[in-house]
């Protein structure tokens, strides 16, 4: 089976778990820890961002909960794109916030402007956006608009690490920006995630939250206090990132340019290839102030029927494919949130979109192999 998203690991991984596990320190908390570290690395690697500006957390998700859950209070409404992941609107639910989904371009599936703008209300506080597929949406337009409302700004950056828009990367435009490093991503951790703000005050706060509430522990000199004694900031949970994940995350960063270059030149033999069938769409050309993050590729099918189709003959052949992400508005247990604006760009998208296999580890032949598969796909389909 060709997957379509897979982690890339070696003996360098495994070399820095061994050390890790030789430390005899696992864990959070110690000063000096591999996750100081990652963190260093990784605000090098998106343009040398203040490390007092950033944290890590234990995955995306709980980024989202965390941060959505810092500025919302019962009753405010939070902006996103329909075609996003579930747990920004899990997010919303659980601090009791009312998720409003916003259309998208049916063709990038990133939100504009004017897509946001017209779901503002006087109970908006937050706007939630991604960067589908790794290339970036109208960001600077998206940061105007919500400074003119005094809207709070998140980048969900899961799927757009090092993507950037005039030399600076996503994730850093808004009031915070977050990333996720589970094992479908371009870098992984095992598990884990990245959280940046601008607001120093809520960075603190969101670390004293996802680490127990401490605000003290215990102290450095064991003669004049007892090591035991604790206070708390706030009943916090415990979603911290470890060691042994922040220390594959060192070496994955190590490994970043090939990931790119890898990833760049299969998007483009995709599209070089693709590009002329007649009956499918490749996705659009970014301009030329933008860099992608060659997250995912996908096609568009003219006709709704040939994308199913096509997936499952994909599946039986060896190759498996997925539509990300599932509209959120069509989500049973959203139903309660009806959009008053209608979301039919969504819901195109989300009936003739196909994510085709796209990591650093796929070969010039596989993607050779998964056209010939779609070339075939269709012959097949007319001879019948």
């Amino acid at each position: 089976m060709i997957n379509i998203y897979q982690p890339s690991l070696g003996e360098e991984e495994v070399s820095a778990v061994r050390e890790v596990f030789q430390s005899n320190w696992l864990g959070y908390g110690r000063n000096g820890t591999k996750q100081d570290e990652f963190v260093n690395k990784f605000a090098s690697a998106i343009g040398d961002i203040d490390t007092d500006c950033m944290t890590t957390i234990s995955c995306c998700s709980e980024a989202l909960f965390q941060s959505i859950g810092a500025y919302i209070s019962p009753g405010d409404e939070v902006i996103m794109p329909s075609i996003s992941f579930i747990a920004t609107a899990n997010a919303v639910v659980h601090h009791k916030g009312i998720p409003v989904f916003c259309d998208v371009d049916r063709h990038t599936l990133n939100p504009n402007v004017s897509d946001i703008e017209k779901c503002i209300t006087d109970k908006t506080r937050v706007v939630v956006i991604i960067h589908y597929a790794g290339a970036p949406c109208d960001i600077k337009g998206i940061v105007a608009l919500c400074k003119r409302h005094g809207i709070i700004l998140i980048e969900d950056n899961a799927s757009s690490p090092f993507a950037k828009v005039d030399g600076q990367n996503t994730g850093t435009f808004g009031d915070m920006g977050l990333w996720s490093f589970d094992p479908m991503k371009i870098i992984t951790t095992g598990d884990g995630g990245m959280i940046y703000s601008k607001d120093l005050d809520i960075l603190q706060h969101i670390k004293y939250n996802t680490y127990l509430g401490l605000k003290s522990s215990g102290s450095t000199n064991a003669v004049d206090k007892k090591w035991w004694e604790f206070n708390i900031e706030t009943p916090g949970s415990k979603s911290t990132m470890n060691d042994l994940s922040a220390a594959i995350g060192i070496q994955q960063l190590q490994k970043l340019q090939s990931f790119m270059l890898t990833r760049k030149r299969m998007h483009e033999l995709y599209d070089e290839l693709l590009k002329d069938i007649e009956w499918l769409s490749v996705p659009p050309s970014t301009a030329d102030n933008v860099e992608s993050s060659y997250y995912m590729y996908y096609i568009q099918t003219h006709d709704a029927t040939d994308r199913d189709n096509l997936a499952k003959y994909l599946r039986d052949h060896g190759v498996y494919t997925t539509f990300r992400y599932y509209p959120l508005h069509w989500v049973e247990y959203f139903s309660e949130f009806k959009s008053t604006h209608e979301l039919s760009n969504s819901e195109y998208a989300a009936m003739h979109t196909l994510n085709l296999p796209l990591h650093q580890d796929i070969t010039e032949s596989d993607v050779r192999q998964i056209v010939e598969l779609i070339n075939s796909y269709k012959k097949e389909t007319k001879s019948v």
